[in-house]
């Protein structure tokens, strides 16, 4: 079982990114600014589902889009359970600033090691101190699975993270 970390800190990047903050695909919206990620995670009472991803150069990325995010039964899956964030680290194209500051401080602060990696978490917010509380429910990356299984292998896995809650 994975085990369950929560921290107390305060997010430089909450200030500033919001411009390009979604993108909607194969049905799913995926968000890029933590700020409005928050709202609808506080909204919704659903975690985070944040996927760290190279899109331009990362194939094991690519690929679990194809066999597992671009499948039916991951986008009712992510429609039902969580709400989706995507944080990029192309190689061959510039973010904006106050984005790749905020992917990098996340990236840190999970400590990603490989892509692709995706962390399913809660935020709180505190109402006096401005400080976020996250609490990490685990982690996620290319399920190990036969040729044609990825798709149930990650539900099945993604399932076990959403026990945590």
């Amino acid at each position: 079982m994975k085990k369950i970390i929560t921290v107390l800190v305060t997010f430089i990047f909450l200030s500033s990114y919001s411009a390009g903050a979604q993108e909607v695909k194969n049905g799913l919206t995926w968000y890029t600014d933590i700020k409005k990620v928050y709202e609808l995670s506080n909204k919704t009472k659903k975690p985070v589902f944040a996927f760290f991803t190279g899109s331009d150069w990362c194939g094991w990325c690519h690929r679990l889009q194809a066999n597992v995010f671009d499948k039916p039964g991951f986008i009712a899956w992510a429609q039902k359970n969580v709400i989706l964030l995507e944080l990029d680290f192309p190689r061959h194209k510039k973010l904006p600033d106050e984005l790749a500051k905020q992917n990098n401080e996340l990236l840190q602060f999970f400590k990603v090691q490989g892509f692709p990696t995706i962390w399913v978490f809660n935020m709180i917010k505190d109402k006096t101190s401005a400080k976020f509380s996250i609490s990490a429910l685990g982690s996620l990356g290319y399920p190990q699975a036969a040729p044609g299984k990825e798709e149930v292998t990650f539900l099945e896995n993604a399932n076990n993270v959403l026990k945590n809650k």
